[in-house]
């Protein structure tokens, strides 16, 4: 196949982007300079330089091109000709459905049932045809299987929703996910998953199955998702916000996540650098975004834009050369090397590309099917042309690859490290095999530091810090920067006088405003001590005037987690001086000795090990109870639980249940913090969201399993926040009645 030539001038078209003022040639030299001083464009910035044309726009290139290179010198790697890399993933391109509930205007992807029943396909691909592809394709030495599709179509079509029950899965992502566990063990291909819009929830559960996922952001502009005949309107999930939430909720989660932008949609400048600065602020904050697609737009036939003009190869040029300078030497900037010429290959070679993506010797681009990929061995060629070598990568990046399971999930990593080159992270010469898809067994022996709860008061840690704590938690800068802004809305002061909202207490005091709530919470002096003794007395009405007390026992059965709780000094990363995991039989003997010594109840929590197995916490309390039948077992928090049903591909409801027959009685409500996620991710890196807390808690309860109530306060959140959480809890315990006890942790 050979690189694709420039196509003739296109026709003119509403889609056109709204004109601007040009800026001056002033404003352009500035620019220019900052760009050759090496100083990151901010958003005006890079708007003015997107404009560069001529001999301008071989300045701006020639900047980025020097940007790019430093920062390959900076990663150590040489190509067999010692020549810097330019990579490539060869792939095998699953286009798992062609249905979508979106309608962007210039997709040919997508289409409808009737037409996929006229041309005798099924609603999806069958197991059997996505395994065709990727045997054909570990064949030819593809190592990628880049799963597309479009964004929930059960959303939208009955038919795809009968299609997915009729084979036992409740979602299109169910079967993506199983799909992708059979590519794994029968063909040994590592999935690349790019489904579209996900959740915390969701991408938690298909990122066991998969080394990297990937979503284009394409832009954020607003208007373009509002505005009538625009490319996005109609389309629920090119909402900007919804594609951020799904690239941060990825960052949280420390998935190696793929992004990008969609040049000459309709987009002005503005909006296009604002794209960019919005990818970087992320990848700042979480380090995770491992490349940057800018792709040109190409108008398609038989769809709302087919007369649009294709992107100009020159404003293509000049946004691949600001996506470098904006996003710096250590990102992967991507451009598809089928929708351009070979000497436009040459050019974007010059303004700052490293990577060409996906290229499959097997399966044509289903996203751009009239725009063959190029043959290897000519990008190659033109690559090499360009002064580079073309080596071969894993659907992971290189860094990702290379630093284990701080990014790859302990159940693929044995499938990356296959084919992985254990020196540079980039891809063998080899063909993959498949290979069993398994959880962790049960662990037989304890490992590490297991005295660490009795010889840290005699001999305290061995180490200050976990070893990941220059990674683990973001960028600290991003988040000193979140906590000004939710200083910044505390309020300096309380109207609402504090007598009338006591009055108010007084006579309901459930029925209190939050205005009402507020002024009690920051009351003071004399009426701090009026509001303590309305507390008193309900206390004594409620429940009067015993207090109790149980004799109980933590053991903290792990301190092996990757969340990055930024306020935790608990967790520790495998390997660490400190760290340790207990056997299940260590855990019931600790039991036992909490049993001889009067203990009725063990609290057992632990960290967020990704090589717990999926039986783990059930094996805990299945030993905990066969030792001391008498036990009550009250055991692992609403996070626990998520990374449980996550582990298990199960609902929550099912594995609740599955606990409660194990013998679990109740669970502590921890991992609450402050309900309100504006707060919980300044808090935490990892941590599931609000939502989620609160559905794992109420499905709980509705199982039979209580559980206690937690606040820990006092740090980022203000007296608002307070009130807020205190309601959410109210909202549960009115439905469920569930919750034991309320547990302020200053």
């Amino acid at each position: 196949m050979a690189l694709n030539p420039q196509p003739s001038s296109p026709l003119p078209t509403p889609a056109v982007s709204p004109r601007v003022a040009e800026p001056s040639a002033a404003a352009i030299r500035r620019v220019l300079r900052r760009a050759r001083d090496g100083v990151a464009l901010n958003v005006d910035e890079a708007a003015v330089a997107l404009t560069a044309r001529g001999e301008d726009l071989a300045d701006l290139c020639a900047s980025a091109a020097r940007v790019r290179d430093a920062g390959l010198l900076s990663a150590g790697r040489r190509g067999p000709n010692g020549r810097l890399p330019v990579t490539y993933s060869r792939k095998v391109f699953i286009p798992v459905t062609h249905l979508c509930r979106d309608t962007c205007h210039y997709c040919t992807f997508v289409t409808v049932p009737g037409k996929l029943r006229a041309e005798g396909r099924g609603m999806y691909l069958e197991p059997d045809e996505i395994l065709d592809i990727a045997r054909n394709g570990a064949a030819l030495g593809c190592k990628e299987a880049l799963f597309t599709l479009g964004d929930r179509p059960e959303a939208r079509w009955p038919e795809a929703r009968q299609w997915l029950e009729e084979r036992g899965y409740d979602s299109t992502l169910s079967y993506v996910r199983a799909m992708a566990i059979r590519v794994l063990e029968e063909t040994g291909l590592l999935p690349h998953l790019n489904p579209g819009v996900m959740s915390w929830a969701e991408l938690s559960r298909l990122k066991p199955v998969a080394p990297s996922m990937g979503m284009m952001l394409e832009t954020t502009s607003r208007r373009l998702f509002e505005t009538k005949g625009l490319a996005h309107y109609g389309s629920p999930d090119k909402d900007p916000e919804v594609r951020l939430r799904t690239l941060t909720d990825a960052g949280r989660l420390s998935v190696p996540f793929t992004t990008g932008l969609l040049v000459g949609i309709g987009e002005t400048l503005a909006e296009r650098a604002d794209t960019l600065h919005a990818i970087r602020r992320l990848h700042k904050e979480f380090g995770h975004i491992q490349e940057v697609i800018v792709q040109n737009f190409r108008a398609k036939d038989h769809t709302a834009m087919a007369a649009a003009p294709d992107a100009g190869f020159d404003d293509f040029l000049a946004t691949v050369a600001v996506a470098r300078l904006v996003l710096g030497p250590g990102m992967r900037i991507q451009a598809p090397p089928n929708l351009v010429s070979r000497a436009e290959c040459l050019a974007l070679i010059g303004a700052g590309v490293d990577d060409w993506g996906g290229v499959s010797p097997l399966t044509p681009d289903h996203v751009n099917p009239e725009r063959p990929w190029p043959a290897l061995d000519e990008l190659a060629a033109v690559t090499a042309e360009g002064g580079f070598d073309l080596m071969q990568r894993l659907t992971a990046q290189p860094r990702y690859v290379q630093a284990g399971s701080a990014w790859i999930d302990p159940r693929v990593q044995a499938h990356v490290a296959a084919l992985a080159d254990p020196d540079t992270g980039l891809a063998r010469d080899v063909n993959p095999v498949g290979r069993p898809w398994q959880e962790p067994d049960e662990a037989a022996e304890s490992l590490g530091r297991t005295d660490l709860h009795s010889a840290i008061d005699t001999e305290g840690r061995r180490t200050a810090t976990r070893s990941d704590l220059g990674d683990a938690f973001g960028d600290w800068e991003s988040i000193r920067n979140r906590v000004g802004e939710l200083a910044a809305r505390a309020p300096e002061r309380i109207d609402t006088d504090v007598m009338a909202a006591l009055r108010s207490a007084e006579r309901n005091p459930g029925g209190c405003s939050d205005d009402e709530y507020l002024a009690l919470a920051t009351a003071d002096g004399p009426a701090l001590d009026a509001v303590a003794a309305l507390a008193d007395s309900l206390r004594r009405d409620t429940v009067g005037d015993d207090v109790t007390f149980v004799v109980n026992r933590n053991i903290n059965f792990t301190n092996i987690c990757y969340t990055g709780c930024r306020f935790c000094a608990f967790a520790q990363r495998k390997g660490d001086a400190d760290a340790f995991s207990l056997s299940t039989q260590e855990v019931a003997d600790r039991a036992w000795e909490a049993h001889v010594a009067g203990a009725t109840e063990v609290c057992m929590q632990g960290g967020i090990d990704p090589e717990l197995p999926v039986t783990g916490y059930a094996d805990l309390v299945r030993a905990v109870k066969a030792r001391v039948p008498s036990m009550h077992v009250h055991a692992f928090s609403p996070m626990e639980i998520a990374n449980g049903v996550t582990r298990a591909g199960l609902g929550v409801r099912e594995w609740l249940e599955s606990l409660r027959e194990a013998g679990l009685d109740t669970i502590p409500g921890t991992a609450a913090e402050i309900l309100d996620d504006e707060v919980r991710w300044v808090l935490t890196k990892g941590k599931l969201p609000t939502s989620l807390w609160v559905e794992i808690v109420s499905t709980a309860h509705e199982v039979g399993l209580r559980s206690s109530s937690t606040m820990m306060y006092g740090h980022v959140d203000t007296p608002r926040h307070w009130v807020g959480h205190l309601n959410v809890l109210r909202g549960i315990q009115d439905r469920t009645g569930g919750f034991t006890e309320f547990v302020p942790l200053p």
